[in-house]
């Protein structure tokens, strides 16, 4: 079959190159519907609990998405009449930024005093540009003393503060809404960065961060794309010497990648930083199809072979290897639907689809396309190949040391594989190259933390939130959780009717406590919310009945275990010591993200399995023998294994991007195995030769082959490890660290391994 259809793709060289154009065409039009998403929830599968329990939270108060504006002077502190005039002028000017909904700043904080029987509430600081010396020390003395503020708005030094800045976009265009709040946040940072050199001014919050994510793979799909295809024309001219061959491939790679982003396209997948490094990743494995057909080709013409002739074998030894190949890669990035995490789903699925695309376009265009060139053969290639034929050499000779030896050696690393330990935070995600990275880590060494853990409290029907007895076991909850090392900041409403039970006793320290009757919360509660001005009510903190209230903590910069960790402690309190109504789980960013790294690994254990499952029945289908199915699937589940362990010995943390990695790899590393047992079982079976001399002919007809497609593969790899989006970073680190252990296990493992298995000839 091999041989008819190498006859009819030689025959209708023109037909296939222009059916191959027309249709990259039409797929790559498909590209115009990409979008880039700018919301960080795309990471979570609707029936995610975390998720739901986040957006429940959501639509119970307003919404909390926010930029925080943060100010450092560069001398003297936040407490001068300078600052305080910026903090005032921003605070007023950050009302106009797109979809904000509330400002909350040092100066504009609602201060509450008693002037006999009235409460007066009012902004904090009033024409802060011009206040006396006494009145600034009035100011600090309060601010610093204020549970509301401190550790939130402003440091203990008083030498940063912050505005927060509530922000609830309609969600109807994601593609301009966010963008747009960042523009205009980004101007007006810059309008007052002039206007006040003596400060330096910040922008973080989960606004940032949504938009992060797009100029993360903005910024890779501009750089590494372009640099991957550097490093491809340079690894290709050193190992082909062909500007044919190499012309021919990077079309061949070119077409997959925009028919892989085009059927996206057609598909309404929308663009996020994983799917970012799609084009990296399918030109990788498009290079890898092409390089076996040239180097198999290139070998036939250097024996004499007439040119039609050698293109024609090539085509022949290489349609099973090479469609075995593909298909084993496409089920291997298809395993990663089991994903609990859509953007790697949507990356697996495009990656998938380009592969299959190369190999199309790598058996029907290149080889038409080639014919129709001029080729020159270079003499390296057999240098190369005699190169191969020593190393088959030394193999045989030390069989036995190199198969006890990898055995140890895959013991060792597999239990390094425990000193891994999940963890992800998602700011991490960034590299200091990113503004948004930047400006998180200076407000969590210098203001707050942005990690938090939002609790919505249920204190029993309609108007039960003025119970003493509620309010108490809320001030009991926020007690714990400010005595706990992780926390930084507590902000519950039982801070607000406190100060108010005290303000209306004469300001008398001694009745800074919760009200004694029902009645007296409902009327401080009452009194406060009528004089409170518009945008800053406690909307965001009680529900419309008043059943319920938000309690929101702040925490440091936890690692993902020590999360869940603190959260688990919570809830334990809660069930020993609050009401059962009062029982609830935290909900916040931080808290999905920590979670998703431990339910991906679970659900891809899965989707590892299945497609190990369909591999195996592939392998012995196409070897013909249970016996050699199974033995191919050895040197393919080590590098996988050493992999890991070499992640545990170098780095030891797990997240929710390496997680993919095995699903990825699994089709990747199977290239290689089989590319060498069909050479090994042809030398045996075709030819009659023994194990020995099967492993001589497999290292000298494809070890070139398979040491070129390895490099490009490292390489290309590597280059995603360049991401400034570090789960991109980690993934491609830790590919090519597992395909240079694949090249290795092939090499120095499956040969021993054969020999030592070896049965009959037939």
């Amino acid at each position: 079959m091999a041989e008819k259809i190498a006859s009819i793709i030689l025959r209708g060289r023109l037909l296939w190159i222009l059916l191959s154009v027309a249709f990259v065409a039409w797929a790559a039009m498909g590209g115009r519907n990409l979008h880039l998403t700018t919301d960080y929830r795309v990471f979570f599968s609707e029936e995610n609990p975390q998720l739901t329990a986040f957006e429940t939270l959501q639509n119970t108060y307003t919404n909390n998405d926010n930029i925080l504006i943060v100010l450092a002077p560069k001398k003297h502190g936040v407490f001068t009449r300078e600052t305080l005039g910026a903090v005032e002028a921003i605070t007023e000017e950050a009302w106009q930024i797109p979809f904000s909904i509330r400002v909350d700043s040092l100066t504009n904080y609602q201060h509450t005093v008693a002037e006999g029987d009235d409460l007066l509430v009012g902004d904090l600081v009033t024409g802060g540009a011009e206040l006396l010396d006494s009145e600034l020390r009035r100011v600090k003395e309060i601010a610093l003393h204020e549970p509301l503020l401190l550790h939130r708005l402003i440091s203990t030094s008083g030498e940063v503060t912050g505005i927060n800045v509530t922000i609830q976009t309609p969600g109807k265009d994601q593609a301009t809404e966010v963008p747009s709040v960042v523009a205009f946040a980004r101007d007006l940072v810059k309008k007052y960065q002039a206007s006040y050199p003596g400060l330096d001014i910040y922008l973080t919050g989960t606004v940032m961060m949504n938009n992060a994510f797009p100029e993360a793979a903005k910024h890779d799909m501009r750089t590494l794309v372009p640099l991957m295809f550097l490093v491809v024309f340079a690894s290709l001219w050193f190992l082909l010497r062909s500007l044919s061959g190499i012309f021919a491939t990077l079309l061949v790679v070119a077409f997959s990648i925009a028919t892989g982003i085009g059927l996206a396209g057609w598909m309404g997948i929308r663009m996020t930083p994983p799917v970012g490094s799609a084009p990296t990743i399918i030109l990788t494995l498009a290079v890898a199809d092409c390089v076996h057909l040239l180097v198999a080709f290139m070998h036939n013409m250097h024996k004499g072979m007439e040119k039609r002739a050698a293109m024609a074998e090539s085509l022949r030894t290489n349609f099973t290897p090479v469609a075995l190949t593909s298909l084993t890669t496409a089920i291997g990035f298809l395993s990663m639907n089991f994903s609990d995490a859509p953007p790697f789903r949507d990356l697996g699925n495009i990656v998938a689809m380009g592969v299959v695309a190369a190999w199309l376009y790598s058996f029907v265009f290149m080889p038409s396309l080639v014919m129709l060139l001029p080729v020159r053969v270079h003499a390296n290639q057999e240098k190369a190949s005699h190169m191969m034929s020593r190393l088959g050499e030394f193999v045989i000779r030390n069989r036995a040391l190199l198969f006890w030896g990898n055995l140890v050696l895959l013991a060792v690393l597999a239990t390094s594989i425990t000193r891994n330990e999940l963890n992800d935070q998602f700011v991490e995600y960034f590299d200091q190259s990113i503004e948004f990275r930047r400006a998180t880590d200076f407000v969590t060494e210098n203001l707050t933390g942005i990690y938090t853990i939002d609790y919505s409290l249920e204190t029993g029907g309609s108007g039960t939130l003025n119970e003493p007895e509620a309010l108490a076991k809320i001030e009991e909850f926020a007690n714990w959780y400010r005595q706990q090392p992780e926390v930084i900041h507590v902000n519950v409403v039982t801070d607000i009717v406190k100060r108010l039970n005290m303000n209306l006793h004469a300001d008398q320290r001694d009745w800074y406590r919760i009200p004694e009757s029902r009645e007296l919360a409902a009327q401080y509660f009452l009194l406060y919310e009528m004089s409170l001005p518009y945008g800053l009510d406690l909307n965001n903190q009680i529900n419309i009945d008043k059943s319920a209230t938000r309690m929101t903590v702040t925490v440091s910069n936890l690692t993902t275990n020590e999360l869940l960790g603190l959260e688990t402690r919570a809830r334990g309190w809660l069930q020993a010591n609050a009401p059962a109504h009062m029982h609830t789980v935290g909900a916040s960013p931080a808290i999905m993200f920590a979670h998703i790294t431990s339910r991906n690994i679970r659900s891809m254990l899965s989707g590892n399995a299945m497609a190990m499952l369909l591999i195996s029945f592939l392998l012995i289908f196409a070897f013909r023998s249970f016996k050699y199915g199974v033995i191919s699937l050895i040197p393919n589940i080590m590098p996988a294994v050493m992999g890991f362990g070499v992640w545990g010995l170098l780095v030891g943390e797990v997240g929710v991007s390496l997680s993919v990695v095995v699903a990825m790899t699994l089709g990747i590393v199977v290239d290689d195995t089989i590319h060498f047992m069909s050479k090994y079982l042809r030398a045996r079976r075709e030819q009659g030769l023994s194990s020995e001399d099967a492993i001589r002919t497999a290292f000298s007809s494809v070890g070139v082959a398979l040491i070129m497609t390895s490099v490009v593969l490292i390489a290309g790899f590597i280059v995603l490890a360049l991401s400034s989006f570090k789960m991109n970073a980690g993934m491609g680190l830790l590919t090519a660290i597992t395909i240079g252990l694949a090249l290795f296990a092939d090499f120095l493992f499956l040969p021993p391994l054969l020999m030592k298995l070896k049965g009959k000839n037939r």
